[in-house]
């Protein structure tokens, strides 16, 4: 294991003259000062908007985490098969960002887009960690079974009791995520919390935008509060009624889009021989790039993540510290694991200026926080002898060697996360595969849109598969995938 780490941090060491870590912004903490000024003196906006913005948040967040709840949880019934986990690996290697910027060309900016760009993900995500679930569970009682139980009853009757309660704990996990990508899914035109934010912090308008600030934190640190599994088909009820998932359908340009629209420009003039030079000049002018700017930043971040959730995860423990810092940083970790890396990257840029350094910040407070929340609990159950030392002491020669194993899993798994949320930072300005896919739709070249998704995609599904030979490699579990 340790020699893991020092290879990823061999490799992030190697990024650094890449790098693009400068502060650009011509006076940031003056910019800080009336950030944080706004933030301690929010200004109130309309209830009713900021209502609206809340419902629109949770309802896209129900209806797409319930659709992709189902769509996963029938793929995972054939999880044995191959070409359903590629399916499953493939639809989830998409960002949910990127997935509606192609439906918004297919369905505009409606209520159906939103919850199929979230859906369409989560429900690799879900056939992944069910199908997983199912294959782990007791064979025992299927083996009692005669022979040629049909794969329904198989579902109903075995694999959902015993894995029940571990699936009902990740669905209520992945709806926290669902809030995160509804309210990000603002950024790009849908009326979400992330739509107010977006357009305030650009503005300037700190003390506005603090409410629906707020208003995010507050609705997914108060989610084990709210969230019963009672209350939940009412709440998915109530958000079908406040937000019916339909759009305009115009099959004609739908048509157009898959027949047309995607097809590599010089096939549309029959001009296979040109085929090869238009790739080419994609790969070194975008997809080089972009595919070399999305490693650098992603390896960058999670040493930086590494570091963080190693010096932050003891401060949460009944073991170091006192109950005002335990209080006050648990406080911190929860602040972080609620905010997107995507709002946290548009943050830091309006106050550093472009480039990797906000990014990098942004994905390292995220996951640090969500890593280091892991492994504070594990510390709280771990039973330590009564000579045993304090202090630092405690920390590198006890807890630190047991726990290690942990925290190499937790990062491998947030890794693949990383290089999801690298891909999609591009869209601010930083020339990883987001910003050229991003790009090729805003000038309607959905030809090289589609092949630089393609790109994307594998990249992510290069990187899933890795990082699991590497975790069996290293005999690391593989439930810090379900965190």
């Amino acid at each position: 294991m340790v020699h893991g780490s020092l290879l990823f941090v061999l490799l992030a060491l190697l990024c650094l003259p890449w790098a693009d870590l400068s502060v650009t912004a011509v006076d940031p903490w003056t910019e800080l000062g009336r950030l944080a000024g706004g933030l301690l003196q929010p200004t109130l906006p309309d209830l009713s908007t900021l209502a609206s913005a809340v419902a629109n948040t949770l309802a896209f967040a129900l209806q797409g985490v319930a659709l992709g709840a189902v769509l996963g949880l029938l793929l995972a019934a054939g999880y044995r098969r191959g070409a359903i986990r590629r399916l499953a690996a493939g639809v989830r290697a998409v960002h949910e960002l990127f997935w509606a910027l192609l439906f918004i060309q297919l369905l505009g900016l409606s209520a159906l887009t939103g919850v199929l760009a979230i859906a369409l993900p989560y429900a690799g995500t879900f056939a992944k960690i069910f199908g997983e679930l199912f294959e782990e569970a007791d064979p025992a009682p299927e083996q009692a079974l005669p022979p040629g139980l049909s794969w329904l009853s198989r579902l109903v009757y075995l694999q959902l009791p015993l894995c029940w309660r571990q699936m009902a704990t990740y669905t209520g996990y992945r709806l926290e995520c669902g809030i995160r990508s509804s309210a990000v899914l603002g950024f790009i035109g849908l009326p979400t919390l992330g739509y107010h934010l977006e357009s305030l912090l650009r503005q300037g308008y700190y003390d506005e935008a603090a409410s629906f600030f707020y208003a995010l934190v507050l609705i997914i640190a108060t989610l084990k509060w709210w969230l019963s599994p009672r209350l939940l088909p009412l709440y998915l009820l109530a958000s079908l009624w406040w937000l019916p998932p339909l759009a305009s359908f115009n099959w004609a340009l739908m048509a157009r889009f898959f027949t047309e629209d995607i097809v590599p420009a010089p096939l549309r003039i029959g001009d296979w021989a040109g085929l090869w030079p238009w790739l080419q000049g994609l790969w070194v002018q975008q997809i080089g790039p972009g595919l070399f700017n999305t490693l650098v930043l992603a390896l960058l971040a999670l040493l930086v993540t590494a570091l963080l959730a190693l010096l932050w995860f003891p401060a949460i423990s009944r073991r170091f510290g006192n109950r005002l810092t335990r209080t006050g940083s648990h406080g911190w970790l929860v602040l972080m694991r609620s905010l997107p890396e995507y709002l946290l990257a548009f943050i830091g840029m309006l106050l550093l200026g472009p480039g990797m350094l906000p990014a990098i910040l942004a994905l390292s407070l995220h996951n640090g926080a969500i890593i280091a929340h892991l492994l504070g609990h594990h510390l709280n159950t771990l039973t330590v002898r009564e000579d045993a030392p304090q202090g630092g002491n405690l920390y590198f020669f006890e807890v630190l060697p047991r726990l290690y194993r942990a925290f190499m899993a937790y990062s491998l798994y947030r890794f693949e996360n990383l290089i999801r949320e690298t891909a999609i930072l591009g869209m601010l300005g930083i020339p990883t595969l987001g910003f050229f896919i991003d790009s090729a739709f805003s000038e309607f070249r959905f030809d090289r849109a589609m092949v630089l998704l393609l790109v994307c995609a594998g990249l992510n599904m290069l990187v899933d598969s890795l990082a699991r030979r590497l975790r069996r490699r290293l005999h690391l579990s593989s439930r810090a995938q379900m965190l």
